[in-house]
């Protein structure tokens, strides 16, 4: 898919088994995004896992601007990423009880990452040297942030985690990222590979929650397997069945300093909530896995249906950076997954499931329909939305 949408002034450039052996440490990050608000199943606990997860999927993030446009083949650069893998690792171990007994591995950690990035990207990033520098301070200041916090009380630390979190988020707004060079089929093969492996934790999520009871199969266990299987199938359908290639398309039919804007938006944005939305919608399912009949109550009631909701709402929004109107049922599947949150909390969880799984097939049938009437994977009503700075 990638390569119908390239350019002929851009050859391809294929993620590399290097760049797929490095995201392997952000499998089990997410994997302990997951263990931390499950291990503080309360509003404190999300609002960490939130505040992590946009920390994790930051880090992740700039080495996806680093790959895209350096040169990664040499052993100098190759030891530096290897390195931050290193770094990440420490900082993936720690997550759980990064606020706590392993705040200083987990802030250090951090810290050597985002340091890591900014010296590679500044020795071997030619064009794109001038355009990492200006984000270089902002960088930094967060990452200090984080060490700052160890030595504080908690509640002024996770004050110090959002701050650094709106100067990562926030630095790319003021500086803007137009000296970068974006090769639109990697950026975005790299991005839909993430999405696969956040899946993959939701799959992982279902066998955890079948293991933490006795582990044997009943009838009512495989159902809940079937569906849960049935609701993560529908989040990768409504995501790559047409989403997808219409956002490559349009990313690759850009030029320049819009490329470089719409890429950091929709991907470095907007991309966000669909993998808040399968890391949440994880702990939902880990919750109906184990106990299928029980209502949902507290962090998993708020994950599953949450979950499905932030995908979709987050992909409304996708379609209307690219230019398109948002699908309304993206807005309708969004809502009513949402409002699943409360009906949770008196239903069997194996319900709920069911419930989710019937708002992701209604919209996979939309999907089915738009493709047979447009003949292809694009919608007709594309409006091009200026690109500030």
């Amino acid at each position: 898919m990638t390569e119908a949408y390239l350019t002929d002034a851009e050859p391809p450039k294929p993620v590399s088994p290097f760049e797929l052996f490095f995201d392997l440490v952000f499998v089990f990050s997410l994997t302990r995004v997951t263990s931390l608000v499950l291990g503080h199943p309360d509003v404190a606990g999300v609002g960490r896992g939130l505040l992590v997860l946009a920390l994790l999927w930051w880090a992740w993030g700039a080495y996806a601007w680093l790959t895209n446009t350096v040169n990664i083949d040499t052993a100098s650069s190759r030891a530096v990423i290897l390195g931050a893998m290193a770094a990440m690792l420490i900082v993936a171990v720690a997550v759980p009880q990064a606020s706590g007994r392993n705040a200083l591995a987990f802030a250090l950690g951090y810290f050597v990452v985002r340091l890591l990035h900014l010296v590679l990207f500044a020795v071997a990033g030619g064009a794109n040297r001038a355009a990492i520098l200006r984000l270089a301070p902002g960088n930094l200041a967060a990452s200090v942030l984080l060490i700052i916090g160890v030595f504080t009380p908690t509640t002024v630390q996770m004050g110090l985690w959002a701050l650094a979190v709106m100067i990562d988020y926030g630095t790319p707004l003021i500086t803007g990222v137009g000296g970068f060079t974006v090769h639109a089929g990697h950026f975005f093969e790299r991005h839909t590979l993430f999405m696969i492996i956040a899946l993959g934790e939701s799959v992982i999520a279902i066998g955890a929650g079948v293991l933490h009871t006795s582990g044997s199969i009943t009838p009512i266990v495989a159902c809940s397997i079937v569906l849960a299987l049935a609701a993560i199938s529908g989040l990768w359908w409504s995501y790559f069945d047409w989403e997808a290639g219409v956002t490559e398309r349009v990313l690759s039919s850009s030029m320049g300093s819009r490329r470089a804007h719409l890429a950091r938006d929709l991907f470095s944005y907007l991309h966000l909530p669909l993998v808040t939305g399968v890391v949440f919608a994880a702990v939902g399912v880990e919750s109906v896995t184990s106990h299928p009949l029980d209502p949902l109550h507290g962090v998993h009631a708020l994950g599953l249906g949450g979950g499905v909701g932030i995908f979709l709402l987050g992909l409304s929004a996708v379609c209307g950076r690219r230019g398109h109107r948002p699908r309304v049922d993206h807005l309708i599947g969004g809502l009513l997954s949402l409002a699943t949150i409360p009906a949770s909390t008196v239903l069997p969880g194996l319900l709920t499931l069911g419930i989710l799984v019937v708002i992701l097939l209604f919209i996979a049938f939309v999907d089915r329909r738009a493709h047979s009437r447009s003949g292809v994977g694009e919608r007709t009503d594309t409006v091009v939305v200026p690109v500030p700075r």
